[in-house]
């Protein structure tokens, strides 16, 4: 079983240096933090994997990207990390507010933690 654990543990770390490469869109960080096999699933039920994440820089960017309510379950070289995400962003050209709930999952290896995936569930916005 996983263990609560606070939001000082390492796996804390990787996951506010993903949200600071999506913030600043910052692909090549991206490149390292998420692992090979990456699946996004969206808060419509859409499917991205590594590259196709990365490739909507290319039309996106977001303004402002908060994460509040954050809780991480530790397991053997893993962590799932839960949050809420308040985003205000812009896709080709179109400005978007969200507030959704984040599940990610985390893997450790050697070289460090790496994202392996992240769904997204609509909220109401608040």
């Amino acid at each position: 079983m996983g263990q609560d654990l606070p939001v000082t543990f390492d796996a804390q770390r990787p996951h506010q240096a993903f949200d600071a490469a999506e913030l600043h869109g910052d692909t090549d960080a991206l490149q390292t933090l998420l692992a090979d096999d990456f699946k996004s699933i969206g808060e419509q039920g859409y499917v991205l994997d590594k590259e196709q994440w990365i490739g909507k820089f290319a039309e996106f960017s977001y303004s402002a990207l908060d994460s509040s309510d954050v809780e991480v379950r530790c397991y053997d070289h893993a962590a799932i990390v839960r949050c809420i995400q308040r985003s205000r962003s812009t896709w080709q050209g179109q400005q978007m507010a969200l507030t959704v709930r984040v599940s990610q999952t985390w893997i450790e290896h050697d070289e460090g933690w790496q994202l392996a995936g992240i769904q997204f569930s609509s909220l109401s916005q608040t």
